[in-house]
């Protein structure tokens, strides 16, 4: 299976670096990169270009002004040519050089879309913050880790892309709609990537942002009691900062691993 792998990116310049050597290291070689940039103005596409040989004709660049996030994502999924498409973002990476052989390997024909787990980190991805277990696909209100999900490219193609009305939680609608529509799910219980701490979907303002668009959207595809259910994805966002707590040790001794391995 060909993977197309997708990098939205604006002002990056401090951590994309990290985000291509952990695509770059990758052992599965069926892919292609998609760097969708909206005009940055630091140094960023100057790394990327840095970068771009060693990818061997695998990069492609692009870079011009975009509505934002989810407009950037939904421009490389026009332009991926592989079966399946995943989006690591500009400040994450690739826990190791096996995620995208773990993925071809697990995604029989009876799997639509592929997620894992995910570690959210301080800025040098040496201490956890919340540990990000995306657990087996429970209910409308459930989400996977966004950067884990690995999607076929023919479901995005039959029930459309992200909606650019949601700024924070766009992905929640995208995997609702999936959910309502019976897509199959498979949940690959290992990390695939760590998550810098940030973003417009995190702090005090992402959370109370996402919790009205979950309800918005919950509404919007017929689902009841959008109110409670959005409540439970709170509570579930709560329980990750707590078993990070109890898992520090086992979590740092991972983060630990990836660190000796750049």
């Amino acid at each position: 299976m060909k993977i197309s792998i997708i990098t939205v990116c604006y002002n990056s310049a401090a951590t994309i670096e990290d985000t291509l050597k952990s695509v770059l290291k990758q052992n599965y070689n069926n892919y292609e990169y998609l760097i969708i940039d909206g005009k940055s103005t630091d140094d960023t596409l100057k790394i990327v270009k840095r970068y771009e040989k060693k990818f061997k004709g695998k990069m492609r660049v692009v870079s011009e002004k975009d509505k934002g996030l989810y407009d950037a994502m939904n421009k490389g999924i026009k332009l991926a040519t592989g079966d399946i498409i995943g989006i690591i973002n500009s400040d994450d990476v690739l826990i190791d050089s096996n995620v995208f052989s773990s993925i071809v390997e697990n995604f029989d024909e009876n799997t639509d879309i592929l997620y894992g787990d995910l570690i959210y980190c301080n800025e040098s991805l040496t201490l956890p913050v919340r540990n990000y277990i995306s657990g087996k696909n429970s209910s409308l209100s459930w989400c996977p880790a966004h950067p884990t999900m690995y999607i076929r490219k023919s479901i995005y193609e039959k029930f459309g892309d992200y909606k650019l009305q949601y700024r924070v939680a766009a992905d929640f609608d995208l995997m609702v709609r999936l959910n309502v529509n019976r897509c199959k799910f498979k949940y690959l219980r290992r990390y695939l990537v760590l998550m810098r701490m940030g973003g417009t979907s995190n702090g005090l303002k992402g959370y109370i942002r996402g919790f009205k668009d979950s309800c918005t959207i919950l509404k919007d595809n017929s689902v009841n009691f959008s109110f409670i259910r959005s409540g439970i994805r709170v509570l579930n966002t709560i329980s990750q900062y707590i078993t990070t707590f109890f898992n520090r040790k086992k979590l740092q001794e991972i983060l630990k691993k990836y660190n000796d391995n750049l």
